[in-house]
């Protein structure tokens, strides 16, 4: 075979089998050609009208665009790739769209509404959790008669199994919008309700779960958050200085256990969770205190947390043989986080970490009984710029295309990365030498998982950002993702999903 006959196959053979001939291969026109011809191939989709038994919802929490394009480079990267050219698992669905993520009274949104939209149909106040826009942020009064039914209570009331999995607090807003209804996101314990609120019969989002009476109760539930179940006076048992954050004496832990019969499971470290995965019953896990680690710093906890992947995996596992199907929500909620302290690595890690807790789950799950949709509650300022060459570490500093691949300087002679945000703490002021406005980056590393990208705006803590983000489907229905959708839709979709077909 000559050359060219030679070239022209192994382009073919890396677009469709996605086989590694050569990174240089995308400079020759028959490459893009050929991915051309095979992709569009692929675009003439028929509509998924079979009903799905069942939906998992998977949420970045804070993964707007930027976060994807982004942590898509990283793990491409970590692959031996340039980056660019990779896809992560949930790129690959068939079916994309983008979420309009504002709340009816802000234009820049929080957790609490954005999931409200999401597992109830409704948009809603900025900081209230599947209570209607009807009823202000903090008023309990109004808030009882303003509830809504959410995703998770409809799959219990149709006789499927659920679960709740995340990598924050179980308590926090983005979980808890499945099976609480508050004013306030904040009211995670007892002990931050006011006296107004308890006057008038509102319970904590805490309480609520250990309550939770829709059907015959969530099946498994996996995350962090301890405190919030334990009273005051009881020390944690992995952190001997922390103790519980509840005012009234209880320990929902304990209560949960006695409610749920003989064959429910509580766990809190690793050895307790694997030795749990083979066994039925319902499953509680609170791996933490408060949130749990990052995906980055997960190996060094003490007792030990399962990934996001392995706790997908689990509740998988334990919900798969329900006869009428089931209803998961998987949150990778420290993405958000660590976007919020200016640690974007951090934040790109978590982003990975989700793409292979996708990967499990349609590893799992066959493709025409399981909806599968990915997406975000709203964005961060993370931006991505300057002109680094192709497969520039994205982590690092740019060095410039146009200048032939040396290392870029702004106009002080400073160097500068590709990613940044627009506010937050990585903002460096110096009042008194404006020239010295932005450290020298010339000896630091910027691939270090500590440090914070520059911000333009100095905040304490980085913002969330007003921008669409993405949604991304497979599976059962899964068609009706597509276009500007308004966040609220994705719910309607996951129902309609799960309508039972006339007998």
């Amino acid at each position: 075979m000559n050359k060219s006959l030679f070239g022209i196959y192994c382009i073919a053979a890396m677009v469709i089998n996605q086989t590694a001939c050569a990174e240089s291969l995308d400079r020759h026109s028959a490459y893009w050609t050929i991915q051309g011809q095979s992709q569009i191939k692929q675009l003439a989709l028929p509509p998924k009208l079979k009903k799905a038994k069942n939906v998992i919802l998977f949420i970045g929490d804070g993964m707007g665009p930027s976060t994807v394009t982004s942590a898509r480079i990283l793990e491409g990267q970590q692959k031996g790739m340039q980056g660019e050219e990779h896809l992560l698992s949930f790129e690959r669905f068939p079916y994309t769209a983008f979420s309009k993520t504002y709340n009816v009274d802000a234009q820049v949104p929080d957790s609490a509404g954005t999931m409200t939209a999401i597992v109830t149909g409704v948009k809603t106040r900025i900081g209230v959790l599947s209570v209607g826009p009807e009823s202000a942020r903090g008023d309990c009064a109004a808030s009882l008669s303003h509830q809504l039914p959410t995703i998770l209570e409809q799959a219990e009331e149709q006789g499927l199994m659920t679960g709740v999995v995340t990598s924050t607090r179980i308590t926090h807003a983005t979980p808890a919008a499945l099976f609480a209804h508050v004013p306030d996101r904040d009211w995670e314990a007892d002990s931050n309700l006011p006296q107004v609120a308890r006057d008038q019969s509102c319970k904590d989002i805490a309480s609520q779960l250990l309550n939770f009476n829709k059907g015959d109760g969530i099946d498994v539930i996996l995350g962090g958050g301890r405190q919030q179940f334990m009273a005051s006076t009881q020390i944690d048992p992995e952190y001997p200085s922390v103790k519980g954050k509840r005012a009234d004496g209880q320990n929902l832990i304990e209560q949960w256990l006695r409610n749920n019969g003989p064959s429910a499971q509580y766990v809190w470290n690793k050895a307790q969770f694997d030795a749990a995965k083979s066994q039925g019953g319902k499953l509680l896990g609170l791996f933490e205190p408060s949130h749990m680690q990052y995906e980055s710093e997960r190996s060094r906890d003490g007792a030990g947390e399962p990934s996001l992947t392995e706790l997908t995996e689990t509740a998988i596992k334990r919900m798969e043989s329900s006869p009428k199907g089931f209803f998961l929500m998987v949150e990778a909620g420290r993405i958000d986080h660590a976007h919020h302290e200016g640690l974007a690595g951090k934040a790109l890690l978590d982003t990975v970490e989700l793409s292979r807790a996708v990967e499990k789950a349609k590893s799992l799950t066959r493709d025409d009984e399981t909806l599968i949709i990915v997406t975000a509650d709203h964005s961060h300022t993370l931006t991505m710029s300057g002109y680094p060459a192709r497969g520039n570490p994205i982590l690092g500093k740019v060095f410039d295309i146009e200048t032939g691949g040396v290392l870029a300087l702004d106009l002080l002679g400073k160097p500068y990365t590709t990613l940044g945000y627009s506010n937050g703490p990585g903002a460096w002021q110096n009042p008194q030498n404006p020239a010295m406005a932005r450290p020298d980056l010339s000896d630091i590393d910027t691939e270090s998982l500590d440090f914070k990208q520059h911000a333009s705006i100095p905040l304490q803590s980085e913002t969330h950002s007003g921008e669409d983000v993405g949604i991304y489907a497979q599976g059962p229905m899964s068609h009706l993702v597509h276009g500007v959708m308004e966040q609220n839709l994705i719910y309607h979709i996951m129902h309609e999903a799960l309508k039972k077909n006339p007998d």
